[in-house]
């Protein structure tokens, strides 16, 4: 099987990836690495361009994360042929993280970086650590986790190099990447409204539910936490599925069975960012 060192890369793309290539000149590399499309791209890149020897794929580890997504972080990166280090985090034990203001991904980021910082940086000899800002994400309201990155000095080649996200899953594909079309997977903290506070106990909650409806085939959703309602939101071609007979039945009785009282499904389907972007929209 061909390495994602050798993996030939499409006469169109190569521009763009030599853009990030240019970029990763210092090693060794921590990348900051979720599973995600994004992360999983600029991991990959790293490597074709330093060697896996000189890079390391460092996963947050905390309440927010997914059992489900810490499992395909693993495989990404094994696919990638990389090593993972686990770092856990503590966002939780801040006041200002559990407070849940629209600035939390600051504090989350904060911490993560932090913890790259003090704990993997020395032991692994770092020079630098990156992350899988874009450059779609550079132009968006509701990414207070930025503002932790420029703190921490930690580098975003791809939306230095201008790759958008239609860029990046370009690549992702041409790769072969396990998470090439993953959908989007915010932190488990991203469903539950801000100024309500984010606990382990919610956290647990959001992630049954939403487990549950992958059981059933609804293979990307949001579980809003709204105390003892859970709020469905699906991609708008599964919203008749969800409320026809026989599987409205079955979504209703999975997710109930994760402790809410009561179940609604969003007629508007699929909202990246809904409670930071209303709640920023209201700010002066």
């Amino acid at each position: 099987m061909t390495s994602i060192v050798d993996s030939p890369i499409p006469a169109d793309l190569a521009e763009s990836v030599g853009r990030v290539s240019a970029l990763l000149t210092a090693a060794p590399l921590g990348v900051a690495f979720s599973g995600g499309v994004d992360s999983s791209v600029l991991l990959a890149l790293a490597v074709r361009t330093l060697g896996p020897d000189q890079v390391i794929a460092i996963l947050g580890v905390s309440p927010s994360l997914g059992t489900d997504d810490r499992r395909a972080a693993h495989k990404v990166a094994a696919h990638i042929g990389v090593r993972l280090v686990e770092v856990e985090t503590r966002e939780g034990e801040a006041k200002a993280y559990r407070s849940n203001g629209p600035d939390r991904c600051f504090h989350c980021k904060t911490e993560l970086f932090s913890r790259i910082g003090q704990d993997v940086a020395p032991v692994y000899g770092l020079v630098a650590v990156a992350y899988g800002e874009n450059a779609d994400d550079v132009r968006r309201a509701d990414r207070p986790g930025s503002r932790a990155a420029i703190d921490h000095k930690v580098m975003r080649p791809l939306a230095d190099a201008g790759l958008d996200k239609a860029a990046v899953r370009a690549i992702a594909r041409a790769l072969r990447l396990p998470s090439a079309d993953k959908p989007a997977a915010p932190c488990l903290a991203s469903r539950i409204p801000h100024f309500q506070e984010v606990t382990a106990a919610k956290l647990a909650q959001v992630e049954a539910a939403e487990r549950a409806l992958r059981n059933l085939g609804f293979l990307e959703s949001r579980v809003r936490h709204h105390g003892e309602v859970a709020r469905i939101e699906l991609p708008a071609h599964e919203l008749t599925r969800a409320v026809a007979e026989g599987t409205r039945q079955q979504l209703h009785a999975a997710v109930m069975a994760t402790g809410f009282q009561f179940v609604a499904v969003d007629v508007l389907g699929m909202q990246s960012g809904a409670f930071t972007l209303s709640t920023l929209a209201k700010q002066p």
